[in-house]
């Protein structure tokens, strides 16, 4: 699939310079990117969840607990 992003030449230059920078291809640069902002908001909102679920119930457990339920 192709997609078109239409930029200004003062964004251009910079993007592009970054992708020289780090030795990637720009399409390469800009794939990485919006896939690390979709990650970065899904931790979020994971963390998000977990964090009413423990407000919810503050349970917590020791390293040696985890350890021990899980068999290892």
């Amino acid at each position: 699939m192709t997609i078109s992003v239409r930029l200004n030449d003062k964004d251009t230059e910079l993007i592009k310079a970054y992708a020289d920078m780090n030795n990637i291809s720009l399409s390469d640069l800009i794939r990485n990117a919006v896939l690390e902002k979709i990650e970065d908001e899904y931790d979020l909102e994971c963390y998000y969840k977990a964090l009413e679920e423990y407000k919810k119930n503050p349970k917590t457990y020791t390293m040696d607990e985890v350890k021990k339920e899980l068999g290892l």
